[in-house]
C-alpha cells in the first residue's frame, strides 16, 4: 500500500512539474505553488496577464481506466472556488505588492511590513502603502484552470491547459 501512495505521490509531483514548464510556455507566471490551509491545498497560482490563474493539476498514467478531466467532479470544484477566495484574501495583497513595486508599511513603531519590491528593481524606489489601504483585484480577476496530464510510457507527457473550466 505504501508503496502504490508513493507512486502516486511521485506521479503527481511530476505532473505538477510538466503543468508548471507549460504554463510558463502559454506565458503564465507562477505566483505560488501547492498552496495549503486547513480547508485544502491550490496546487498552482499564476499570473496570465491581468488575471489571476489557479490551476489544478490532474496527472494520470496513461494505462489508467479515467481521463485527468475526469477527476474534477462539483465537489472539488465548490472546494477550489472556496480555496481561491480564502488565496486571495490571504495571499494577494502581497503579491500585489511585490508585483507593483511597492512595499506595505505597518501604521506604529514596528516599521515596515513585508518584502521589498521584486528582484531587478535596484534604484527604484519603492513606493510605500498604508496596510489599511485596500489593494485592488486583480483587474483581469480570477479564473480556474485545469491542467490535465497524461504521463505516457514512452514520449513526452500529454498536456492540455483548460482554461475558466470552474
Amino acid at each position: 500500500m505504501i508503496a502504490v501512495q508513493n507512486a502516486q505521490q511521485a506521479l503527481g509531483r511530476y505532473g505538477e512539474e510538466v503543468a508548471v514548464r507549460r504554463l510558463g510556455q502559454d506565458g503564465l507566471r507562477v505566483l505560488e505553488r501547492n498552496w495549503r490551509c486547513a480547508q485544502g491545498e491550490l496546487d498552482i497560482i499564476a499570473l496570465d496577464g491581468d488575471t489571476v490563474a489557479v490551476c489544478e493539476v490532474k496527472t494520470r498514467s496513461e494505462h489508467g481506466f479515467q481521463q485527468p478531466a475526469e477527476g474534477l467532479g462539483p465537489v472539488k470544484a465548490e472546494r477550489l472556488r472556496r480555496l481561491a477566495e480564502r488565496w486571495l484574501t490571504e495571499r494577494w495583497p502581497e503579491h500585489f505588492a511585490r508585483l507593483a513595486g511597492v512595499s506595505a508599511v505597518e501604521s506604529g513603531p514596528a516599521g515596515p511590513a513585508g518584502p521589498p519590491g521584486p528582484a531587478g528593481t535596484a534604484g527604484l524606489l519603492p513606493v510605500s502603502l498604508p496596510v489599511s489601504l485596500p489593494v485592488p483585484l486583480p483587474p483581469g480577476g480570477v479564473r480556474i484552470d485545469l491542467v490535465s496530464v497524461v504521463s505516457r510510457a514512452r514520449g513526452a507527457a500529454l498536456v492540455e491547459h483548460l482554461r475558466g473550466v470552474v
